[in-house]
């Protein structure tokens, strides 16, 4: 099975393109490998990092389009399990340019009125600048907030909650209080953090604390209980494959056209939903008449072993890709990866 590449929509390719061609592309480059290395170097959270107009266009370049990615491809997971939801306010805590709120624009055509909370002020300046380029009229009337986050997070009560690569700039002893306060007022909260060990390990201190609130979890997992993969040994992610213009790969310091953006993710809801029956955790191993799917369900990790003498079954576990519900509820073409668009 080949893996789709895709991007974001036309109009932020676009709106990106036009900032960035204000800039050479040597200072780009320089000031990300700056940000890198300041974000490396473990700069306190509370200084603003995004401290001028050329390092806010370095960030949206470099990171814009990956964010983007994964938000869509969480959002898209959790709209699956939500038939019915149309959000028609979002808030975006820690927005940086607003990534996650073109996803959600995709993702939900029914939103109306949003607010993203930023404290670094170019990069206010900036979201604000391609949100008026974008094709949804709440993107384009959404209400910028300066808003530093300490302890807690003050905002407006909203049917959908967002915030990505967040908690990972927070000090630890804050993730508690920050994590409780952005689900107060919330119909459905969705926290995105890197696919990696320390991602994973934030995710799931945030998603016990939430279901310890009486939240339900919606996506990726499909039930409440304690996450089944033992601390330590392992870490639920997942990828969004997106494809890379020629200025994004200078950035990056890359050849490949294209990237594997790494996330982890939970979503959660006041309201119980109809989270996945499954869902797939690893990449799926095909041989010849078999499918082998490592899958999370309500009793625990479990491998499937699909055979062609299953039938519609084994055609099923054969567009099975890492990150789907299994088995898929009928007419569901959701997929982390072939649907990020």
């Amino acid at each position: 099975m080949m893996t789709a590449v895709s991007g974001p929509p036309a109009e932020l390719h676009d709106a990106l393109a036009a900032v960035l061609d204000g800039f050479r592309p040597a200072e780009l480059t320089r000031s990300v490998q700056r940000l890198i290395r300041r974000y490396r170097e473990g700069t306190p959270p509370g200084d603003v990092i995004l401290d001028s107009e050329l390092d806010a266009a370095a960030y949206a370049g470099y990171r814009m389009p990956a964010t983007f990615a994964a938000a869509s491809a969480a959002l898209r997971q959790v709209a699956a399990a939500m038939p019915g939801f149309a959000p028609r306010t979002q808030v975006d805590v820690g927005g940086g340019t607003g990534a996650a709120v073109w996803a959600a624009a995709r993702v939900w055509p029914s939103l109306e009125r949003v607010t993203v909370l930023e404290q670094a002020r170019h990069a206010i300046a900036l979201g604000e600048r391609l949100a008026r380029r974008s094709a949804s009229p709440a993107v384009r009337a959404a209400r910028w907030t300066r808003t530093v986050i300490r302890t807690e997070v003050v905002k407006p009560a909203a049917d959908l909650v967002t915030m990505a690569y967040v908690l990972g700039e927070l000090p630890a002893e804050a993730l508690p209080g920050v994590v409780r306060s952005v689900a107060a007022d919330a119909g459905l909260v969705v926290l995105i953090e890197p696919g990696t060990p320390a991602g994973y390990a934030r995710i799931a201190a945030a998603r016990e604390l939430l279901i310890a609130q009486g939240l339900s979890v919606v996506a990726p997992c499909p039930h409440d209980r304690p996450c089944a993969i033992p601390p330590g040994r392992d870490w639920c992610h997942f990828s969004a494959r997106l494809g890379r213009s020629a200025l994004h790969r200078r950035l990056k310091g890359g050849e490949l056209g294209f990237e594997d953006e790494k996330f982890s993710y939970v979503a959660v809801s006041p309201r119980r939903w109809s989270p996945a029956a499954g869902r797939v955790v690893r990449h799926p191993i095909t041989r010849k008449g078999l499918v082998a799917l490592q899958v999370c369900t309500g009793e625990g990790l479990v491998q499937e072993n699909v055979t062609k003498r299953q039938g519609e079954r084994y055609r099923q576990a054969r567009e099975a890709a890492w990150g789907d519900e299994w088995p898929p509820r009928p007419h569901s073409t959701a997929t982390i990866r072939r649907n990020v668009t």
